[in-house]
């Protein structure tokens, strides 16, 4: 039985849109519970392509993240919109003592 997919474990850096793209493909296969070689069958795509999206080792083409927005249900542009990072909650004077 193959290992259960992991979602990452850290955010991207947000100016960097391989990383941004590769947290999301991730993310979003992760949540569906599918292998990567789901989602590329899914997508029609090669195993090993969708691996080097989410590793950040390619280019992606506008087409085939078209492919892979349809396939996890996200417009185009959300896979290339950076995360929100959560604003640090401010601790009342009383509790900072």
């Amino acid at each position: 039985m193959p290992a259960r997919p992991t979602p990452p474990t850290r955010l991207p850096d947000p100016t960097n849109l391989r990383e941004v793209l590769a947290y999301w493909v991730r993310l979003l296969r992760v949540q569906k519970e599918w292998s990567q070689e789901r989602l590329a069958h899914e997508c029609e795509l090669d195993r090993t392509y969708v691996s080097a999206i989410e590793r950040c080792k390619w280019n992606v083409s506008l087409a085939n993240i078209e492919r892979l927005a349809h396939v996890l249900g996200v417009a185009p542009w959300a896979l290339l919109k950076p995360p929100e990072v959560p604003a640090p909650t401010k601790r009342r004077a009383s509790q900072a003592q």
